[in-house]
């Protein structure tokens, strides 16, 4: 038993230095001074507060000028990155499959006037229909799920989502090109499992499971409670006495009317200790009525019909009390079978191990806590967190559990990240650095005393795409200083 724990440290050490290697072979420009600032990340005590505090690590030998330099004026081959991400060990379902979370996390930037390409983003007040479009940069993520409750997910992609982006597209090309890394990393092979996407309410999952219908992926959203489906077409067809030909789409499947359900296909209860016994029913070849309009209208030939399982969620309770209203899922695939059921909605419940991981990346890694100007060196950040969470996950193994007086004991290999982050700075110590040593400068001389600054930074709106893909821009007569002043 010893040493089949020795030989699982030694191959996560062997992961970690590999790692680390090929992430400083991605920092093309400033890349000492990048590397860095992801190990002061790594090794700070504490959630991280502001950007300039991590100049104050010991593992960050420079000076908080070079810290921002390396930002705003550094570059990285984020595709080597990301590749290297796809190699890594990632989790996996019971059966062997690879199970995939897309979804977005905003960067709000409400009061950044001088930051280009922010859009609004959709955000979640506490009370009920609080809800708020801020200004900020929205990024998509890909992470890959583990089984069972966790707080662990491992990242795989970012992407900024530009003004006026369609969210549907741009998530199929995104899932598209992680697949194709997977792929070629070896971690889907022919004949394993296809890969099973879960997205949540907001995404057009019918839309993306058409445009993904060349890969072998499985698509899973949600869908709102007050959705119609179309039913399929009776077979064999009986043509009416007045003639016609046959209709493409069967009788409306309304989601709030029980009568218009009809038969269950597939009928599963299971006993979970959080949610007491839930049950889920299944209706096969069920599909949305497409109209041209909005992401149809271009589409060129008949209207696809995508047809999919639809899954009804109910459970007996729910563990903060509240109201335990039906969850209504929609899988890609027909002719589902009970274990598909409930491979799903399992699958679909831990699609919420993602908003763990923005909340570690926001509250202790501080993902969003610089105020940078340029939306590229926010680029750049972003994908220094999420290196830094990829050599955390690596390390889990090696972690030792330096817990708090009034925290309680954690199994092995069970740490919370936080508690991970908490001792990487002796594992720091025996990985080493490829970064070199910084060389002595002295600061420049900056700007001359009581001089005032000439070159004021641009301000922007808040990115806004009208209906013919044109960005939007304020009328003359709404702009500042345009309106003659009132003297009377």
């Amino acid at each position: 038993m010893e040493l089949v724990k020795h030989e699982v440290r030694q191959d996560a050490f062997v992961a970690v230095t590999g790692f680390r290697s090929e992430l400083y072979k991605c920092l093309v420009s400033r890349s000492d001074a990048l590397f860095e600032l992801c190990d002061a990340l790594l090794c700070t005590e504490g959630p991280v507060r502001t950007l300039v505090d991590l100049a104050l690590a010991p593992e960050h030998r420079r000076g908080h000028g070079a810290l921002y330099l390396g930002l705003n004026q550094g570059r990285m081959d984020v595709a080597r990155l990301r590749r290297t991400l796809a190699g890594v060990p990632l989790p996996r379902a019971r059966d062997g499959r690879l199970v995939l979370a897309v979804d977005v996390s905003p960067w709000l930037r409400p009061d950044a006037d001088t930051c280009s390409d922010r859009s609004f983003c959709h955000t979640f007040g506490r009370g009920l229909g609080k809800h708020q479009m801020v200004p900020g940069w929205p990024y998509s993520i890909v992470a890959a799920l583990e089984t069972g409750r966790t707080s662990w997910t491992a990242l795989l992609d970012a992407i900024r989502l530009e003004p006026g982006a369609d969210l549907a597209a741009v998530t199929a090309d995104q899932v598209r090109e992680v697949i194709e890394r997977l792929v070629a990393a070896s971690q889907w092979q022919a004949g394993d499992p296809d890969v099973l996407v879960v997205l949540d309410a907001g995404y057009d999952a019918p839309r993306i499971a058409h445009l993904l219908a060349d890969l072998p992926v499985e698509v899973l959203g949600r869908l709102r409670s007050d959705r119609v489906m179309r039913k399929s077409v009776p077979v064999p067809w009986i043509c009416p006495p007045c003639g016609g030909r046959p209709p493409k789409h069967g009788g409306e499947f309304v989601f709030g009317r029980p009568d218009t359900w009809g038969e269950v296909a597939v009928v599963t209860a299971t006993d979970t200790d959080r949610y007491g016994t839930a049950t889920a029913q299944a209706w096969d070849r069920l599909h949305p009525r497409l109209t041209r309009r909005a992401a149809w209208l271009d589409h060129e030939g008949p209207l696809p019909i995508i047809e999919g399982t639809v899954i009804r969620l109910t459970v007996a309770k729910l563990p903060s009390g509240g109201v335990n209203k039906p969850v209504w899922l929609w899988w890609s695939r027909t002719g589902a079978r009970p274990e598909d059921v409930d491979r799903c909605w399992q699958a679909f419940l831990r699609r919420f191990d993602v908003e763990h991981t923005f909340r570690f990346l926001k509250q202790t890694l501080g993902w969003t806590r610089p105020r940078l100007r340029d939306s590229g060196a926010a680029d750049r950040w972003t994908w220094l967190v999420l290196a830094a969470h990829a050599q955390l996950r690596l390390a889990r193994p090696l972690a030792r559990d330096l817990r708090r007086p009034w925290e309680r004991p954690a199994e092995p290999n069970r740490l919370t990240p936080a508690r991970v982050r908490r001792g990487f700075r002796n594992l720091h110590a025996k990985t080493g650095t490829p970064a070199g040593a910084p060389k002595p400068t002295r600061p420049g001389p900056g700007r001359p005393p009581g001089s005032k600054n000439r070159r004021p930074a641009t301000r922007y709106d808040v990115g806004r795409v009208l209906a013919t893909g044109e960005s939007y821009t304020r009328p003359a007569h709404h702009k500042k200083g345009t309106k003659p002043r009132r003297t009377g």
